[in-house]
C-alpha cells in the first residue's frame, strides 16, 4: 500500500489552491454569500425562476452563480441579490490595528 503525503491546509480552500491572499479572500466571501442565497431561496421555496426575479436578474445568470461561477459577480452584487430576498446584510469595519500589516475581508454568516 503506497502512502500519499498529507499537508494541513490553512482555513481558506481558496488560498489552499494557490490563490494569492487577496484573491482567496474575495472568492472566500462571495462562497459565503452564495451560500445564503442558495439557502433563503430553499428556505422561502422560491423557484430559480421567482428568485431572479426579485433579484431583478435573470434565471441563466442566477443558476450559473448558485453553481459556483463567480467570476461575473460582485460582492456588491451579491449583497443587493441578498436585500432583494429579505436578508440583511450588515458591514462591519473594525478599528486599525498597527500590529497588523494589513487588514482582511471575512463574511460571518
Amino acid at each position: 500500500m503506497t502512502k500519499t503525503a498529507m499537508q494541513k491546509g490553512s482555513r481558506n480552500l481558496f488560498r489552499d489552491l494557490g490563490f494569492s491572499a487577496g484573491a482567496a479572500a474575495e472568492l472566500a466571501v462571495k462562497s459565503s454569500l452564495i451560500d445564503a442565497i442558495s439557502e433563503t431561496i430553499a428556505r422561502r421555496k422560491l423557484t430559480q425562476k421567482e428568485a431572479a426575479e426579485l433579484c431583478a436578474t435573470d434565471q441563466p445568470t442566477l443558476s450559473k452563480v448558485l453553481r459556483g461561477r463567480m467570476e461575473s459577480v460582485t460582492i456588491d452584487r451579491l449583497t443587493a441579490w441578498l436585500t432583494a430576498l429579505g436578508r440583511t446584510v450588515e458591514i462591519h469595519v473594525r478599528p486599525y490595528n498597527a500590529r497588523t500589516k494589513s487588514g482582511h475581508l471575512v463574511a460571518v454568516l
